[in-house]
């Protein structure tokens, strides 16, 4: 497998929608806590994996702006997985020299969740192997109304000029500020959208889906995913 990774052209940037998790718990009669908790423990595995590889960026789709929908017992399960995740995520982050930033809005989330979310991006501020960013309370269509809202105000404020906004202006008010789009996007359980995710920052990305739900997703179905992105004629190159 080492050999083939070295043939292949790796994407820079690798951003995947986690689905999944619920339904693989389901199918196997076990709560949809169950599979949520073993999606995270399969994410630090993956993670572990695309360091090792070499993949600089990685960004995940964790919770949307329209999972709150879900029930009041799944949201609580949720934001306390979220809460051993990121502490465990500062180890994760050490090992492999990993910035982590959070995307999306977190200001929604408890006191606690965004003191954890300083804590981590301030401990791995100074790592540069890897770049993961984790989409936590995120929609791209509220990303946007966020970017243009703060663009708004600083136009109005005399720091940006009036008149036409350039994309590479507009898109320093994103999240993802400084971040390169994602080369290739993949979304696990055989769902076909993008779920409001990324939508700017999609525009010339490499789609991938599978069936394999995300619980299941290992290093083979990643390679699988890889050699269907190197089969591609990509005339486009990254914007940024």
């Amino acid at each position: 497998m080492a050999e083939q990774t070295k043939e292949l052209k790796l994407p820079n940037h690798i951003a995947i929608i986690l689905d999944g998790n619920g339904r693989w718990a389901k199918a196997k009669g076990m709560p949809r806590s169950y599979g949520h908790i073993v999606g995270c423990d399969n994410l630090e595995k993956m993670c572990d994996i695309m360091a090792d590889m070499g993949i600089r960026y990685l960004t995940v789709y964790a919770f949307s702006t329209e999972n709150w929908k879900r029930s009041a017992d799944e949201i609580k399960v949720l934001m306390d997985l979220f809460r051993k995740y990121l502490k465990r995520c500062e180890r994760k982050a050490e090992r492999n020299h990993m910035r982590v930033k959070i995307i999306g809005d977190t200001s929604a989330l408890e006191p606690d969740i965004q003191e954890s979310i300083r804590e981590l991006e301030g401990m791995s501020a100074g790592y540069d192997r890897m770049f993961f960013q984790i989409a936590l309370n995120y929609g791209g269509r509220d990303e946007i109304e966020r970017a243009v809202t703060r663009l708004a105000d600083d136009v109005r404020a005399g720091k940006i000029p009036e008149g036409r906004i350039r994309g590479d202006v507009f898109e320093q008010y994103l999240d993802t500020a400084g971040i390169p789009d994602p080369d290739l996007l993949i979304r696990t359980s055989g769902e076909m959208r993008l779920s409001n995710f990324l939508l700017w920052q999609l525009a010339y990305t490499e789609f991938y889906f599978t069936d394999t739900a995300w619980p299941d997703f290992h290093k083979p179905d990643l390679m699988k995913a890889i050699e269907k992105y190197n089969s591609r004629d990509r005339r486009y190159g990254n914007a940024k």
